[in-house]
């Protein structure tokens, strides 16, 4: 039974999709069956991939019942890592589903008939909070979130613990935070170590241990159509994404109880029932 993690902030810019395409491709690179779903209208992790964003082929119709999973699901050029492709359409799906019944769940009804067989499934989704947010949080038993080393990352901290809290309360999903992702992380800049400092004083949950660098391969590789393992495998953000795929395999129930007691610096007091 696959542990279905989805890659979750709602700010742009913090290397969601960068996490999801390596991460992706180091878990299947140990040997893990992995799928990785472009939840993204803009399908970056589809172009990034080298896949093909067929309009007739994509997650937009799976969810809405136009193709099976076996018409949209995508083989890699990765032993063991397929994906399914996303593309503009994905947009429209909002308006689509919002008078259908439990639109939020249209997503987790996808994953729940290929979840046996894999061991781990990733969702890459939009910077945004909207319906397919819902349905992306929804769909997974687990949250990833990836934090930039900057100023902003903590500005939005308190707004994205609060969507998870509302989709805990609300719509009754007891999703776990596998943990933060430090990104973007500038070795030996004094602003970087401050504020990676300050994210794992304030994150209420497990914060990885592994950070991924700022790095020029990383920033190439989509261009290339190439996961970093294949464009450069001997790079500092490839050494990151290997090691940051070890780390989540050997994950335990233990981290994911981790709760960090906050001291009064206003950010909402969570605690995730796992």
């Amino acid at each position: 039974m696959a542990r279905v993690i989805t890659i979750f902030n709602q700010k742009g810019g913090v290397g969601k999709t960068t996490t999801a395409m390596n991460l992706a491709s180091y878990l299947a690179f140990f040997g893990n069956k992995t799928l990785l779903i472009d939840f993204d209208p803009q399908f970056n992790a589809t172009s990034g991939l080298g896949l093909s964003n067929n309009k007739e082929d994509t997650i937009y119709h799976a969810i809405l019942g136009d193709k099976t999973h076996k018409d949209v699901i995508k083989p890699t050029t990765l032993h063991n890592l397929q994906a399914v492709p996303s593309s503009s359409d994905l947009s429209g799906a909002m308006v689509e589903m919002t008078s259908l019944p439990n639109r939020e769940k249209y997503l987790r009804n996808f994953v729940d008939t290929v979840r046996d067989q894999y061991d781990f499934i990733l969702i890459d989704m939009a910077p945004s909070l909207s319906l397919l947010t819902i349905n992306g949080l929804i769909a997974a038993d687990e949250v990833l979130v990836p934090m930039q080393c900057e100023y902003y990352s903590l500005e939005g901290l308190d707004q994205m613990l609060n969507t998870l809290r509302l989709v805990k309360d609300n719509m009754g999903h007891q999703i776990k935070v596998a943990g933060a992702l430090l990104t973007m992380y500038e070795e030996g800049a004094d602003f970087s170590n401050e504020i990676a400092t300050k994210i794992r004083d304030r994150f209420p949950h497990y914060v990885f241990k592994n950070v991924i660098p700022r790095s020029a391969s990383l920033a190439e590789s989509p261009n290339y159509r190439r996961s970093i393992l294949f464009y450069d495998p001997r790079s500092r953000g490839a050494l990151a994404y290997e090691n940051l795929a070890k780390e989540l395999m050997n994950q335990s129930n233990e981290d994911f109880s981790v709760h960090r007691e906050q001291k009064n610096n206003g950010y909402p007091h969570e605690q995730y029932n796992h």
